[in-house]
């Protein structure tokens, strides 16, 4: 493991392709499992560090609300800043330290593939959790799963500016040979849009409808492949398939 970490939880993006439940909440707080993906990403962050940020410019009000004082706030409030300008926005507060980041909105419930990722880094090349896609990806055939670890040295001359790591960072690392790649073989989803998200949901379920906290089920109500968002209604003799129920909208998956 790493001493002295810094964790970042990148949660500010608009959550365009999930749409229509991002018009409902932020993505960052949309539930897997009853638990909102920001929550779900801070936990596995902490397996690193106790020291965690995050940064927030859609839906910002709601998740400041939500987070209450728990992790350091980098707000972006002009523009959202993409993945390295809000490491270069926290560089004053990473301060020095090597940074373990990841998405709010990578759903990855094991978190021996975060302990995996740590386990003997030397501190100098930039490390990324992946997993095998059969088929053109991010590097090779290797998806990002949205965890990594990098060097001070990666952060120390990132700029407050949009931009992304693939672009300034990682894809020229990738071309020398310094970026190091650790196969991830367990459940993964990027929640990107409403089927990825329904199946992150069913992953963590086992299969059985999520009936979120305070949410109203009729009895004769038929659920099959179901999340029910906390506090909204399933009425009588509905028969919902393959759907979300998110307060008084319903997504359902073709």
């Amino acid at each position: 493991m790493v001493d002295s970490l810094a964790g970042v939880v990148l949660a500010a993006g608009a959550g365009t392709r999930l749409r229509p439940l991002t018009r409902v909440r932020p993505k960052a707080l949309c539930p897997v499992g009853s638990v909102p993906l920001v929550d779900h990403a801070i936990a596995r962050v902490q397996v690193g560090t106790p020291e965690v940020a995050v940064n927030v410019h859609h839906g910002r009000r709601r998740l400041e609300a939500h987070l209450d004082g728990r992790a350091h706030l980098s707000v972006e409030s002009q523009e959202a800043l993409g993945t390295a300008g809000a490491l270069g926005q926290l560089r004053g507060w990473i301060d020095g330290r090597p940074v373990l980041v990841t998405n709010a909105d990578a759903w990855l419930p094991d978190r021996a593939a975060v302990v995996a990722l740590l386990d003997g880094w030397d501190g100098v090349n930039t490390r990324l959790l992946t997993v095998e896609h059969g088929a053109p990806a991010d590097f090779g055939t290797r998806r990002y799963c949205g965890v990594a670890l990098l060097p001070w040295s990666e952060v120390r001359d990132l700029e407050a500016v949009p931009s992304g790591l693939y672009e300034v960072r990682w894809r020229a690392a990738a071309a020398r040979g310094e970026l190091e790649l650790v196969d991830h073989d367990g459940p993964f989803v990027d929640c990107g849009t409403p089927a990825d998200y329904l199946a992150a949901n069913l992953l963590a379920s086992g299969g059985e409808p999520v009936i979120g906290a305070g949410a109203t089920v009729a009895p004769s109500a038929k659920l099959e492949r179901v999340v029910v968002w906390p506090e909204s209604i399933v009425f009588p003799d509905e028969h919902l398939v393959d759907a979300i129920r998110a307060e008084r909208l319903t997504v359902v998956i073709r």
